[in-house]
Order: C-alpha cells, then structure tokens, then sequence
C-alpha cells in the first residue's frame, strides 16, 4: 500500500513539475517574412532608379544568355568609380506587361501613375576590380539576370514579422483609413493566393510604412473586371431567383477577403505580401490600411 501512495506521490510531483516547465517556456516569437520574400517581391516607383552601372558581359559569354546564381559576370564599373572587392549590389530590371491586356478598367492608368514596375533579379558580390571594369559574382537569384539589367548598391530590406492569423475579422468594420486597389501582381498574374505579391497605390504619400497590414476585400456589383459578367449579378440571376428590389454595390456588405504585410514602399505605391486569404485575390480588388 505504501508502495502504491509513494508511486502516485511521484507521478503527481513529476506532473506538476512538467506543467510548471511548460508554463515557464518562453513564448515562440511571431513567424517573420522570409529572406527570399522580401529580396524577390519586386516593387513600383515613380522615382527613377540609377542605372548607370549595369551588367555587360560573362564569361562564357559566347553561349550563355542569362546568368543564375554561381555565375560570374562584369560589371562597367571598376577602380575608377571606387568598387571595392567584396562590395555587394542588387541587380533590378524594369518589366513591362508583354499582353498588355487591362484585367479591370482603370489598370493600366493606375499603374502608370505608380511609376514603374522593377522586377528583382538578385544580388552579386565583387571578386575582382580591374581599373574600369569588375567580376561580380551572383549570390544570390530571384530571377535570371541578363546583359544590360541594372546593378545598384544593396541595401537590406526589413523582414516584418507576421501577426497572429488568430485576429482576423471576416466581417471586419470600414476601418475609415486610406482605401485603394490591388492594382497588379509579380509577373503580371491577375489572380493571386497566399504568400502572392502584389502592388497596391498607397504609399509613403498616404502615410503607409514597412510592416502595415492592409485589408483586402471586395464589393458586391461591380462592373469593372474586362471579363462579362450580368449587369446586378448581385441581387438578380437568370433561372436562379431574384431579391424583391434593386441593390448596389453600396447598399451590401462587402466581402473581406483576406489581408497582407507591406513589404517596402514608395511614394505612391507598396508591395504588399498576401498572409491570409479566404478565397483568391484579383487585380481590381480593394484594400485598406488596418
């Protein structure tokens, strides 16, 4: 019998004890946005980005056509313009929709007024100087670089952490802050998921910071998509029921669709990284600073 309390006795105290070391842990910090993420999400702006130094050449220049990461390629900058080995550059390309398709009506009016859309190749680190030219290394690749792409110093680009999923609101209130669209996304894809980039016209103009979150969300009755759609589709459809009176798109609850993390900014744009989403993402969708 003694032999049986001192047993439980044990089990007991060696219970409380795991308790007390699992309350005790310290609290896992919040999940941040990966390297990749931050270098490789593009960005919008309508300041002009230096592009004197560029990439000219490669070795085995004779066949290959783009560069990827372990390549060496040269660089119209050397001693001359003070590159030092070991110096390290982002390498940039300015991209331009190749369909020039509009996925809503004021797409491409919108984006123009954002500036431009560079895309982020990757990064390299110098190995060698020669008086007018230099060997950079690629270190680093998000895309293929090519002849002529644009090289620039690097700067590190903040990785915000992400907040708890846990407090989303689907049915969140008009926060009443600036509202603007999804205006378009990396590589020029018209629908995107979690994880996705995309390119929002608020920015440091609108007071928008690294690490803000926006609301994404969607109202019922809009007309703007290029793809056909029937006119009050909201209230009303052919063969499947109708509401006994007319509503717009103001006169129902929008749709939160998801929310994202602000990458880097501009002046009048963002790049926004979706963490959430109930459903996809279109170009034309709206969103506001939470």
């Amino acid at each position: 019998m003694r032999a049986r309390i001192a047993v439980l006795s044990l089990s007991v105290f060696l219970g409380a004890a795991a308790s007390s070391a699992q309350n005790a842990a310290p609290v896992a910090p919040l999940q941040q946005v990966d390297y990749s993420t931050v270098n490789c999400a593009g960005f919008v702006t309508d300041q002009k980005v230096p592009d004197e130094m560029r990439i000219i050449s490669s070795e085995q220049s004779n066949y290959k056509i783009t560069f990827a990461r372990g390549d060496y390629v040269h660089i119209n900058r050397g001693l001359d313009k003070g590159v030092r080995v070991g110096d390290r550059f982002s390498v940039v390309r300015p991209e331009k929709d190749p369909t020039d398709v509009p996925w809503f009506k004021w797409q491409s009016k919108l984006l123009k007024a954002m500036g431009t859309l560079y895309m982020d190749a990757g990064q390299l680190r110098v190995v060698s100087v020669q008086p007018k030219v230099s060997i950079a290394r690629v270190s680093f690749s998000c895309d293929f670089m090519q002849r002529g792409d644009i090289v620039v110093p690097y700067q590190d680009r903040p990785a915000p952490p992400f907040k708890d999923p846990a407090a989303f609101d689907h049915f969140a209130p008009v926060s009443g802050k600036p509202v603007a669209m999804v205006v378009g996304g990396r590589d020029f894809s018209q629908v995107y998921g979690k994880l996705t980039p995309i390119y929002v016209n608020l920015g440091t103009n609108q007071g928008v910071k690294v690490g803000d979150y926006f609301r994404i969300f969607r109202y019922q009755g809009s007309n703007a998509e290029t793809v056909e759609m029937d006119k009050g589709y909201q209230y009303k459809l052919y063969g499947f029921g109708s509401a006994p009176m007319r509503y717009e798109w103001n006169d129902l609850p929008r749709e939160v669709l998801g929310e994202g993390i602000v990458l880097s900014v501009s002046r009048n744009s963002s790049t926004v990284m979706i963490t959430l989403t109930n459903i996809e993402v279109y170009a034309g969708d709206y969103v506001e600073i939470e």
